[in-house]
């Protein structure tokens, strides 16, 4: 390979990656001086003019002339009046030769050795590239086709043919893929394996639910809507509190869109994840009431880290959620735990020794010597505190808070 095809070929690669032409042309002199320096043992009496448009090479060596009895004959930059007159033979002593150097006669090694030189400098400058390009797309959502699906992860290929890697742990339980479909995921990090960027994308993130949400709700792009926090149990269930800088704009009509037309196609890319949206209070106990939906509370009490919700037992469920991921959310959406409790009225209450048919004599006694003689202390009560205090196993703990809400439904039937 000659010096206009290195630079053409380079050239070509530089142009399909977007690189700068400045950086192109270092790189091209780098290589092509090293070449040089192997061969006259300095380079710095040569130029090398690179056309990247034409994809050609020049290099000249710039040598003053001296007479043949010079001191300074035999340094890099001096030439005798003989050798200088059989590149022109009007040349005289003093002045300057000017010649151009072909890259071919420098030999098949040397160029051989440029070759590798310059393919090496591509790959890392493409690694640098490709790191540069992704690190200035952390957290925002792109599209990429899947190339390979594997047990542990999907491999996705971008325009330019980058590997993508979308881990098995970041995508939603539902996702099912194909080869050649194409896939939206948030870039969550870069890795980097010696000099090589590895591109990790996320569906499970909350940012990707955040960066939906700005793509679909103008208003949020717009400044008038905020996303005050997102939480997520992905594919099955999320939680966004949104607050408006425009009190004519309802931040929660907004992001729902009319007939719920903005977030369908959000709970569409999400495989049909449940996404409440909340509107953002520093009023803390209506934000828990809010955070809590479709519950309703009866009292909140505040304790520093924790938060104790006080409902009816037919509302207990409802906060709970499937799972448990309606109070997980919850807690994660205000900041603290939330402690559900169920309120019973004195009238509606059950004393445990009608039941005494159903549970344990000796565990009974145990409840009596605890003060837990009616329903309603033991609802009120948490299950590890009673476990802790009565010795009581857990499995028999459940079944006796089933068996009281139980009888609490019969009653009122």
């Amino acid at each position: 390979m000659d010096s206009d095809k290195l630079v053409e070929s380079f050239a070509e690669f530089a142009k399909a990656k977007k690189i700068d032409r400045p950086i192109v042309i270092k790189i091209l002199d780098d290589v092509f001086r090293t070449i040089i320096k192997k061969k006259f043992d300095t380079d710095e009496n040569f130029d090398i003019i690179i056309n990247l448009d034409k994809g050609d090479l020049q290099i000249w060596r710039f040598r003053q002339i001296v007479s043949e009895d010079s001191e300074e004959l035999g340094e890099p930059d001096k030439i005798s009046i003989s050798e200088a007159r059989k590149i022109e033979p009007d040349f005289e002593i003093g002045e300057e030769v000017a010649e151009e150097i072909n890259i071919n006669n420098f030999g098949r090694r040397v160029i051989s050795i440029a070759k590798q030189t310059l393919l090496q400098k591509i790959k890392d400058l493409e690694k640098d590239t490709i790191y540069k390009k992704y690190a200035s797309l952390e957290g925002e959502i792109i599209s990429a086709e899947v190339h390979q699906v594997l047990t542990r992860e999907t491999v996705l290929i971008d325009e330019e043919n980058n590997e993508l890697i979308l881990p098995k742990s970041q995508q939603i339980s539902k996702d099912r893929y194909k080869k050649g479909e194409l896939v939206k995921a948030v870039v969550d990090h870069i890795e980097l394996h010696g000099r090589l960027p590895k591109i990790i994308l996320s569906r499970t993130t909350p940012i990707f639910l955040t960066k939906l949400l700005e793509n679909n709700v103008p208003e949020i792009t717009d400044g008038l809507i905020t996303i005050k926090k997102v939480v997520r149990e992905p594919g099955e269930r999320a939680k966004v509190a949104v607050e408006s800088y425009d009190e004519r704009i309802d931040p929660v009509g907004a992001c729902v869109g009319m007939k719920g037309s903005r977030i369908y196609n959000i709970v569409r890319e999400l495989k049909n994840e449940n996404i409440d949206i909340i509107n953002y209070t520093d009023n803390l106990n209506l934000y828990i009431s809010r955070a809590l939906n479709p519950a309703k509370i009866n009292s909140i009490q505040d304790d520093d880290d924790r938060i104790s919700v006080y409902l009816k037992p037919d509302q207990v469920s409802l906060a709970i959620g499937k799972g448990g991921q309606n109070i997980k959310l919850a807690s994660k959406l205000i900041g603290k735990e939330i402690d559900v409790y169920r309120e019973i009225n004195d009238e509606d209450d059950i004393n445990i020794y009608e039941l005494k048919d159903q549970i344990d004599s000796h565990d009974l006694e145990k409840l009596k010597q605890e003060g837990l003689v009616s329903a309603k202390k033991i609802l009120n009560a948490s299950k590890d505190e009673i476990v802790k205090s009565t010795g009581i196993d857990i499995e028999v703990i459940d079944k006796i808070y089933n068996l009281l809400e139980e009888e609490f439904k019969n009653s009122k039937s």
